[in-house]
């Protein structure tokens, strides 16, 4: 093996190497893969559906309502679910029908025989919302685990916005 055939083997491990430090960086960073487990987000996202998640969005931009993220939840596990209440508001559901600051809040996002029970932000004990902190729910309020259960969710628990269905191909979209 002549001095050319090393430089150019050790030049590709080269390469190689950072390839993979490119991949990691924004696997870690970036965005990743996320898959949906369970029905809360029905009918916006189903069970087995494959997502990108953008956890690089939120370094830049605020968290707006609306958003679909993904959130830590107890040590192993993660939930998706939507921006509903941001820091300073109050929530109310009466009704079936969503109240921000005492307003009523259009969903269109929602199914329209959804039937849900009423809940106040009073029950998690609180007046508004605190900084940093969020009210999330799932799409499906009648089968979620979300801030009415599981309380406000704090900024450094979100992973990041879910960015893009892919998986099913025909049902591709970005959020």
């Amino acid at each position: 093996m002549d001095w050319l055939s090393i430089r150019e083997l050790l030049w590709d491990t080269i390469k190689l190497i950072l390839v993979i430090v490119v991949i990691l960086f924004l696997m870690i960073y970036v965005v990743s893969v996320t898959q949906v487990v369970g029905s809360s987000m029905s009918p916006t996202l189903n069970d087995e559906e494959v997502l990108i998640l953008n956890k690089f969005n939120y370094r830049v931009f605020d968290i707006k309502r609306g958003d679909i993220v993904s959130l830590d939840y107890e040590d192993t596990k993660y939930l998706i679910k939507r921006i509903i209440g941001l820091p300073g508001e109050t929530i109310e559901i009466k009704d079936s029908n969503l109240y921000i600051d005492g307003k009523l809040y259009e969903e269109e996002y929602l199914s329209d025989d959804l039937v849900y029970p009423d809940f106040s932000l009073a029950d998690l004990g609180y007046d508004v919302i605190p900084e940093d902190m969020y009210f999330v729910l799932g799409d499906n309020r009648e089968n979620s685990l979300d801030s009415r259960e599981i309380g406000l969710v704090s900024k450094d628990s979100i992973n990041g916005k879910i960015a893009m269905r892919l998986w099913p191909l025909n049902k591709i979209t970005f959020f």
